[in-house]
């Protein structure tokens, strides 16, 4: 069975005007057809009528369809992306004038709001194309669709060369096959060095694209690496001169006072506190190179299920009643216990020498999110100076290494966390914050 074809709307527009005026026109006809009694002029009246009533149909038509029609236009423009076609005599007190405003307030508003993309758009172009990091953009099916000068100098190409290429032809799908953020080895036509690659997904036109951010960092690790080097080689070499220095001195001492002839009363106990000395710093010394070695020998973390409280317990028995434990919920950690035990003694063993025999240590953990903090808190002098706290071998104890703070740091790192040393607001004393993540 087919569709019975509808009336258009003018069409209906014109046939319901006919029926409305129709018990009307028939009834002048009547009229005139008893009242009128000459045949020429009951013809004439007629006519007349019929032709006004005609005129008047088309023109109510016309009056009605013609402003639809321009809005119709306006409507198509504005799908066309055209902003500048204006409807023209519209009277807010009046329904369709009503209708005109709102659409001409729409018009200005797309209208703004593509300047302002556009505007956006190439200022972002331009900082794209001036930065010196390479920016690449593919398509769903990984072939290139936009790149930037940087990216054109890395690849030796230009712009019309590579675009449309595929990332396996580029030498980049390696690239995209790697976790953003990693830093990677790899020679471009370009040039090669270490660089770090950031990876993005975006939607263009309801499509998944892959935004790829290769930056070069050769230069700004080196830099790092000497800075690195200079600062060991520093304290290494102050720390040899710490005890090379004495060992040389009693060494020559006890040289002298051998060699002389005869040898005085008291050699004995001369030699013996010099050897004393140089047996000290001798001590002094491997047990600074056993320090650096244990640092830069940190295996990666061996993760198994702990129980937060027991392990904290455990560390804190180790100073007796010094410590007191404030009670937290209770969590699971996937850590590497024996590390994140020796955190905690570090910390600990710092806030109960700082916090001396008069002051106390406190121990506390609450959840934060997807981590849990753990804070040690001790009524010590605090802290005189944060500037030095993780450099490697800064110490300021007599004894110590230098290496606490720093291989606590390493540790909670490795372990996806974070580690905080500061001094405590409105009261005397520091605080040391481990986060770490739940799991």
């Amino acid at each position: 069975m087919t569709r019975r074809k509808r009336l258009r709307f003018q069409n209906r527009l014109l046939v319901l005007s006919l029926l409305a005026v129709a018990p009307s026109a028939v009834a002048a006809v009547v009229l005139l057809w008893i009242t009128v009694e000459s045949p020429p002029l009951r013809w004439t009246f007629l006519s007349l009528l019929g032709i006004s009533t005609l005129i008047a149909l088309v023109a109510l038509r016309r009056h009605v369809v013609r402003p639809l029609q321009t809005l119709a236009n306006m409507l198509e423009a504005l799908r066309e992306g055209d902003y500048s076609m204006r409807g023209r005599n519209t009277d807010p007190e009046d329904a369709f004038g009503e209708v005109m405003v709102e659409v001409n307030t729409l018009s200005r508003t797309l209208y703004d709001q593509r300047l302002e993309a556009l505007e956006a758009g190439a200022l972002l172009q331009k900082i794209i194309a001036d930065v010196d990091i390479a920016v690449f953009a593919f398509d769903a099916a990984l072939r290139l669709r936009i790149v930037n000068k940087a990216g054109e100098t890395l690849l030796r190409g230009t712009s019309e060369t590579l675009q449309g290429r595929s990332a396996a032809e580029l030498g980049l799908d390696g690239m995209l096959a790697e976790t953003s953020g990693r830093i990677v080895a790899h020679v471009f036509p370009g040039g090669g060095g270490r660089w770090e690659i950031r990876r993005r997904s975006f939607r263009e036109g309801g499509k998944p694209h892959e935004l790829l951010v290769i930056s070069e960092l050769s230069r700004a690790l080196r830099e790092e690496e000497r800075q690195a080097w200079q600062r060991i080689v520093r304290v290494i070499g102050h720390e040899l001169n710490s005890s090379l220095a004495p060992i040389k001195s009693m060494a020559g001492t006890i040289r002298k006072l051998v060699g002389r002839d005869p040898l005085p009363a008291d050699w004995r106990e001369d030699t013996r506190a010099g050897l004393s000395i140089i047996h000290d710093r001798a001590e002094s010394l491997e047990r600074f190179m056993g320090a650096y070695a244990r640092l830069a020998r940190l295996p990666l973390p061996t993760r198994r299920g702990a129980e937060l409280s027991a392990l904290v317990r455990r560390v804190a028995s180790l100073h007796e009643e010094r410590i007191t434990i404030e009670h937290g919920p209770a969590v699971y950690l996937s850590i590497d216990p024996d590390q994140i035990e020796q955190v905690f003694i570090n910390l600990m063993r710092n806030a109960v020498e700082a916090a001396g025999d008069r002051g106390g240590v406190r121990v506390r953990w609450r959840g934060n999110g997807s981590a849990v903090v753990v804070e040690v808190e001790d009524d010590g002098p605090g802290l005189a100076r944060t500037d030095n706290l993780w450099v490697p071998f800064f110490t300021t104890k007599p004894h110590g290494t230098g290496i606490g703070l720093v291989l606590s740091r390493e540790i909670v790192e490795n372990h996806g966390g974070s580690i905080a040393l500061e001094n405590r607001v409105g009261a005397k004393g520091c605080v040391a914050r481990v986060r770490l993540p739940l799991g």
